[in-house]
C-alpha cells in the first residue's frame, strides 16, 4: 500500500526518527553504562567493607590464640629454665656428695671423725650412743634425740645451707 507521499519527502521523517531512535538508544546504553558502574563501585565497596571485617575477625580469632601461644611458650621456657635449674642443683648435689664420700680415704679424716664424733656427742648429750655408718662420719642417739652427722646428711646440709647462694650457678 501507498500512501501516495514521495519517498523523497518522508526521508526527512525517517531521517528525524531514526537520530530520535539512534538518540534513545545512546542515551539508554550511557544509562545502562552509568547503573553497571554503580553496580560494580557498590560491589566494590561491599567487597572492601566485607573484607575489612573478616580481617578484623581474624585478628579477634587470632589475638587470643596468639595470647595463649606467647603463655605456652613462656611455660615451657620457664619449665625449661626450671629443669635446668633442678639439674644445675642435683648436680651439686651428686658432686657435694662424690667430695664427701671420698673423705675417708683422705689425709686427716681421722682428724675430722674425731672432732664430729666430739660434737655430736655434745649435741646429743650425756650417755649418747654413737654408731658410724659405713659411708662415714657419725650418729649420736640418746633418748629423744638424734645428732646426724654422717657424711652423706653432712653433704646434704652443705648443699642446703648454700641457699640462694646456689643460684650463681645459672646467674649470667
Amino acid at each position: 500500500m501507498t500512501t501516495g507521499i514521495p519517498r523523497a519527502a518522508l526521508e526527512p521523517v525517517h531521517l528525524r526518527l531514526r537520530r530520535d531512535a539512534e538518540d534513545k538508544a545512546a542515551r539508554l546504553c550511557a544509562d545502562a553504562h552509568a547503573q553497571a558502574a554503580s553496580i560494580v563501585a557498590q560491589a566494590q565497596q561491599e567487597a572492601a567493607a566485607a573484607l575489612a571485617a573478616a580481617a578484623a575477625q581474624a585478628t579477634a580469632t587470632a589475638e587470643p590464640l596468639t595470647t595463649a601461644e606467647l603463655r605456652q611458650a613462656r611455660e615451657a621456657a620457664r619449665s625449661a629454665v626450671l629443669s635446668a635449674q633442678r639439674a644445675a642443683c642435683d648436680e651439686l648435689r651428686r658432686r657435694v656428695r662424690a667430695a664427701v664420700a671420698a673423705l675417708p680415704a683422705a689425709e686427716g679424716y681421722d682428724l675430722l671423725l674425731q672432732r664430729i664424733t666430739r660434737l655430736a656427742g655434745q649435741a646429743a648429750g650425756p650417755d649418747a650412743e654413737l654408731k658410724f655408718p659405713p659411708a662415714g662420719g657419725v650418729v649420736a642417739r640418746r633418748a629423744g634425740v638424734v645428732v646426724d652427722c654422717s657424711l652423706d646428711r653432712l653433704a646434704e646440709l652443705a648443699v642446703t645451707e648454700l641457699g640462694a647462694a646456689v643460684t650463681k650457678l645459672w646467674a649470667p
